[in-house]
């Protein structure tokens, strides 16, 4: 592997202007891709195996001109203190408001609230509920202005109205957070490398490879059925991986002139070492998204997948285009320890670096003369850290969750004080009576058994299809969609349709958006465990075959699923207990967005192993060129520490960048992953990785002879490339042999 990249390295260098060209032209295509393929529409959300998504799909066949996946709205009103909706002055403009409504050329139906009995008790509130043809991102720009406009005159005439439903959806706004975190990266580099055009190369290479990513996921997302946060997670992990992989071999090149090497050569072992470290660590990042997939969410798996191509790219753009620019920027990349004069600094010399050990070498140094204290307060720390996860309520967000400025939130307020909490998310039960031998009978069952259910506030009578064999009912509970006593009634209802069953012969079915939430939270959990053993699985074997060692990879695993409980925990502490919430600009508290825990632990999984391939391989490298177990813990944080520090403050700030959107779901995986990041690189690797090593000693590095000769030989360390000379005039050739 060494061998192998090292003269990819050299290729690139020499053909720079080819591989620079290269890069160009794909990014070229890529944009020319995005700009002239249509626009995306919602990807299809579907929940195979579950029993919200079988009653959903019946719904189509048995209810062909239902459009039941086409976006809703309601748009309420309220009349002012004193008044009432049925005066005859608010009742003529409501009616007025519905038939401009209804002119849509996307609108399916509208109800009208007197004549759908849609108006509270005290008289005060009332709703016309909207039906499209189309979902709500497929929805033209004409007919969300017509929604927004319809209620102008209404409010003009003294009435409140606000709007909710997802007609209203729409594409999330990062904000300019994004903006600053990549500023932060590109200070951090700047110190970091004491150049401006070192500095300069990382972030250009992950916006290139951001840009050729992000671009074909927008080419591709009408063919592919691919929504907006697929691109939006992409650009998140491609930025963040983009830079720290450029950043490393950056760093190795510096090294490597600081040893005297010519600037070709110098690329050629920075790529074949540094570039095996990111080769392995770009592949646990990928097995990590594209393990995404057991969860059979098609959503969640096209999401991983698409942020796992730009990982890919990432990694080639790192092993090719950096080269190419080292070669183009020449001396103006100065070695390790060598300022630029615009940065004021010059060279120390040999004997200042000795004398002035770094801050990763004196760090080291402590932890391995107190390792047992050190590693005793990294997991007690990270324990505490992980308690509230003990707490943890899962959820998807809906109307209530949005932040109380929008009108979405405003129209679900609303109708909660009027109709009660539980009427902003109706069970929709669907009758199949086919086997019924009294279809009507059957019908009329099942309204019964469910009105003598605990939480039940409403039934509405059985609506059945034309052929009279199936049949919807409207169950609204007591309590709010994102409750315990709700997922309790869906589970109840679930627990009769058995009963009913056998009694009458129907079928009987739970669908709706409030019970499609509940069995994705199930399926995401159900999934977690199978997801954890197959991922894990994966990259520890990866990591046996990185580090020729059992132990090793079996404490990255274990301290990865410290730093991840313990980023459960503080969302947590932020999303559901209202802890720094308003520090960080969450309106709204309540449950954790059910995909964040398998989320969490399939991309932190991924960037944990970052940080462990590249600070543990400068630490094996020590080792396998004879130092001692101790000593090999502090050359490795003499010469890694500084650049992982870097890496991880990078890719803290590219994620909270992503916490100033104005996505709930954006939001919260900014953060988690920001956190996730600071607790793994900061504690586990900075930390209880050194400790652990210190008091293992030689054992850590331990292998069964049988499993060492059965491993293929990587030379991740670069061990084959000690043995050659500065000199590489056949490289050219070797490598198109290779």
């Amino acid at each position: 592997m060494a061998t192998f990249l090292y003269k990819l390295g050299r290729l690139a260098f020499r053909r720079r202007h080819f591989v620079a060209l290269l890069w160009v032209a794909l990014l070229t295509l890529a944009g020319v891709g995005a700009a002239s393929a249509p626009t995306a529409g919602n990807t299809s959300f579907s929940i195979p195996g579950t029993e919200a998504q079988k009653a959903f799909d019946l719904l189509e066949q048995r209810f062909p001109g239902m459009s039941a996946d086409g976006a809703t709205a309601r748009v309420v009103f309220k009349a002012p203190a004193g008044e009432k909706m049925t005066d005859a002055a608010h009742k003529a403009t409501v009616e007025k408001t519905v038939r401009e409504l209804s002119d849509g050329s996307e609108v399916a139906s509208v109800t009208d609230p007197y004549e759908g009995r849609a108006v509270s008790k005290d008289g005060t509130i009332a709703y016309a509920s909207v039906k499209y043809d189309v979902s709500g991102m497929e929805l033209e720009e004409s007919s969300r202005e017509a929604l927004t406009e319809a209620g102008k005159e209404a409010r003009d005439a003294g009435l409140t109205v606000e709007i909710g439903g997802d007609a209203l959806q729409a594409t999330p706004e990062t904000g300019a957070t994004e903006i600053i975190g990549i500023a932060v990266a590109a200070v951090v580099l700047v110190i970091t490398f004491g150049s401006l055009i070192a500095a300069g190369m990382p972030l250009l290479t992950a916006i290139v490879g951001v840009g050729i990513g992000v671009s074909s996921i927008t080419a591709l997302a009408s063919t592919l059925d691919l929504g907006s946060t697929t691109s939006t997670l992409a650009t998140m992990i491609g930025l963040a991986v983009g830079i720290d992989y450029a950043l490393f071999i950056v760093s190795r090149y510096r090294a490597e002139l600081a040893e005297g090497r010519p600037r070709e050569e110098a690329v050629g072992r920075a790529v074949g070492t540094a570039g095996s470290a990111v080769v392995f660590a770009g592949l646990t990042v990928v097995i990590a998204l594209v393990g995404l997939s057991v969860v059979n969410i098609p959503m969640l798996t096209k999401m991983g997948v698409a942020a796992a191509g730009t990982v890919a790219i990432a990694v080639l753009i790192a092993l090719t285009m950096v080269p190419a620019l080292l070669g183009y920027a020449g001396r103006k990349v100065r070695p390790a320890g060598e300022k630029s004069r615009l940065l004021g600094g010059g060279r120390a010399t040999s004997a200042e670096k000795a004398a002035k050990p770094n801050l990763g070498t004196r760090w080291a140094s402590f932890v391995v003369r107190r390792p047992l204290a050190v590693l005793l307060l990294g997991v007690i720390g990270l324990g505490a850290a992980a308690v509230p996860a003990a707490s943890l309520e899962l959820g998807l967000p809906d109307d209530g969750s949005q932040p109380t400025s929008t009108t979405q939130r405003r129209a679900y307020d609303l109708l909660s004080e009027g109709f009660g909490p539980g009427f902003n998310g109706p069970l929709m039960i669907v009758v199949d009576a086919q086997g019924s031998d009294d279809p009507q009978a059957a019908f009329t069952e099942v309204g019964d058994e469910i009105k003598g259910l605990k939480d039940v506030v409403t039934v509405t009578p059985a609506a059945p299809n034309k052929a009279g064999d199936t049949a919807t009912i409207t169950v609204v509970p007591d309590s709010k969609p994102s409750s315990v006593p709700t997922e309790d009634l869906v589970h109840a209802i679930r627990d009769k349709s058995a009963e009913i069953t056998s009694d009458t012969g129907a079928e009987v079915l739970v669908t709706g958006s409030t019970a499609m939430n509940i069995d994705v939270s199930q399926k995401l959990n159900d999934a977690l465990i199978p997801y954890l053993i197959l991922v894990v699985g994966l990259a520890f074997l990866l990591l046996i075959v990185v580090f020729r060692s059992i132990l090793v990879p079996l404490k990255a695993a274990l301290g990865f699923l410290l730093s991840v409980t313990a980023a459960l925990g503080a969302v947590v502490a932020v999303f559901q207990w209202g802890w720094l919430a308003g520090l960080l600009g969450v309106e709204e508290t309540g449950p954790v967005m059910s995909m964040m825990p398998i989320f969490m632990v399939g991309v932190v999984f991924g960037l944990a192993m970052d940080y462990e391939v590249f600070l543990v391989t400068r630490m094996r490298e020590a080792y396998v060129h004879g130092e001692s177990p101790g000593q090999a813990v502090v050359t490795g944080f003499r010469h890694g520490a500084r650049v992982v520090t870097a890496a991880a403050v990078i890719m803290m700030a590219v994620f909270a960048g992503f916490i100033g959107s104005s996505e709930s779901m954006i939001k919260m995986i900014g953060f988690g992953l920001a956190i996730a990041v600071f607790f793994d690189a900061f504690v586990v690797r900075m930390a209880i990785v050194p400790a652990v090593l210190a008091l293992l000693g030689k054992k850590a590095w331990w292998l069964p002879k049988w499993l060492d000769r059965a491993l293929p030989n990587v030379d991740v360390e670069g061990a084959g490339l000690r043995s050659r000379g500065d000199r590489d005039p056949d490289g050219e050739r070797e490598l198109a042999r290779a």
